[in-house]
């Protein structure tokens, strides 16, 4: 008797463990990567990439590296 108290308490427990992993910022980027294609030397080309703050908290962009 005493069991399924404690079982209900655990399963508790690990859905809000679940859904606190699961929460949070996050960050959704529509388009990766761009292909200019056939580019003449020495031209300048540039694209602009659009993020998208999705979570439910603020996003905090701390560090940005190229590749």
């Amino acid at each position: 008797m005493k069991t399924l108290p404690l079982a209900m308490m655990i399963s508790l427990l690990l859905m809000i463990m679940v859904g606190a992993a699961f929460g949070g910022p996050n960050l959704t980027i529509p388009e990766s990567a761009f292909d200019f294609g056939y580019v003449p030397q020495h031209s300048k080309v540039s694209h602009i990439f659009w993020l998208h703050s999705t979570g439910d908290s603020t996003l905090q962009i701390t560090k940005i590296v190229p590749g």
